[in-house]
């Protein structure tokens, strides 16, 4: 018998009711709510004394918000002497700043990994992280998984790999999607592109033959998207037969839904790491996949102290 306990912030309340019912346990009882000059408050209504904890919590929009609430967590539950505390982030917001890229620039992806450590998590549970290289800013252990194990198959099941190419909308990328086409059988192509300041992308050419083929654009997140839709307008440009786009994380900020529906891409086809916003769910061409599995058996196998390393797909 599973005798752990998972509370949820507001920012993943479906998603962890939904590991909760794989797991055969119900979500811990925890109210996180705000003072009226925008305090956090959070107030953990249950015994968890000497229990093995999960706090789930995506610091995604309203970012401040959401990662006051998991620090607020993770204090208030080492305080009522819970004996192990898991942060489970399945979007780690802040990544996109892990270095330096200017003078007196901050690298506040590793203050993140400092405070949630403060706070007192033990071990750190998160998928797809921007920068993999952030899991070395913390001094516990992080496992990061891959969504690729939610996203190969509904791929396999829904694209032939006869003509399907996987393009990486930037040169970061490149990596993550190579792995993807290799595992496909599938072919490859770059987005050459020149970002001259922040969420503003521009487009110049592409590496590889898309000319008639099914392409899918496969990034780790996103945000804007103004990637995306440039990727997709410059491969509908360059004769690709079908587009589609593949994510991870659908932060979706700005106009990035309304850039979507008017974009050439088809589908989008994105995890729910982060819940979509209303606007985003009225969207047809969305389609979300549940990475509840997954975290149900990395949870299950961090509780049991199986090893986690047969899911990083």
């Amino acid at each position: 018998m599973i005798d752990l306990k998972i509370f949820s912030g507001n920012s993943n309340i479906p998603l962890a009711d939904d590991i909760c019912k794989n797991l055969g346990i119900t979500r811990g009882n925890c109210l996180a709510s705000q003072f009226s000059d925008g305090e956090t408050q959070v107030e953990i209504k249950e015994n968890v004394r000497g229990k093995d904890v999960y706090v789930m919590q995506s610091i995604s929009y309203p970012s401040n918000t959401n990662l006051m609430e998991l620090l607020i967590m993770i204090d208030a539950l080492k305080r009522a002497s819970a004996d192990q505390v898991t942060a489970v982030i399945p979007y780690y917001g802040y990544a996109r700043q892990d270095r330096k890229v200017s003078p007196r620039a901050p690298i506040t992806a590793k203050l993140i990994a400092d405070l949630i450590t403060t706070a007192g998590a033990n071990r750190i549970l998160t998928i797809d992280l921007h920068a993999g290289q952030i899991q070395g800013f913390f001094n516990i252990p992080v496992d990061n998984l891959f969504a690729s194990s939610v996203q190969l198959p509904y791929i396999r099941n829904h694209r032939s790999n006869s003509d399907l190419v996987i393009v990486s909308p930037d040169s970061g990328g490149v990596e993550r999607a190579r792995a993807f086409a290799k595992r496909l059988g599938a072919g490859l192509a770059i987005i050459d592109k020149r970002r001259p300041k922040p969420n503003v992308s521009e487009v110049m050419h592409i590496i590889g033959d898309i000319k008639d083929k099914k392409v899918i654009i496969l990034d780790d997140m996103i945000d804007t998207a103004g990637t995306i839709t440039q990727a997709g307008t410059v491969l509908y440009e360059n004769g690709a037969s079908s587009i589609w786009a593949c994510c991870t994380h659908p932060v979706l900020s700005g106009n990035a839904v309304s850039r979507l529906k008017e974009s050439k891409i088809e589908k989008v086809i994105v995890t729910n790491t982060i819940s979509l916003n209303p606007e985003a769910k009225d969207v047809e061409k969305i389609f979300v996949l549940s990475v509840a599995d997954l975290l149900s058996e990395a949870i299950k196998r961090i509780y049991n102290k199986d090893s986690v390393s047969s899911l990083f797909v």
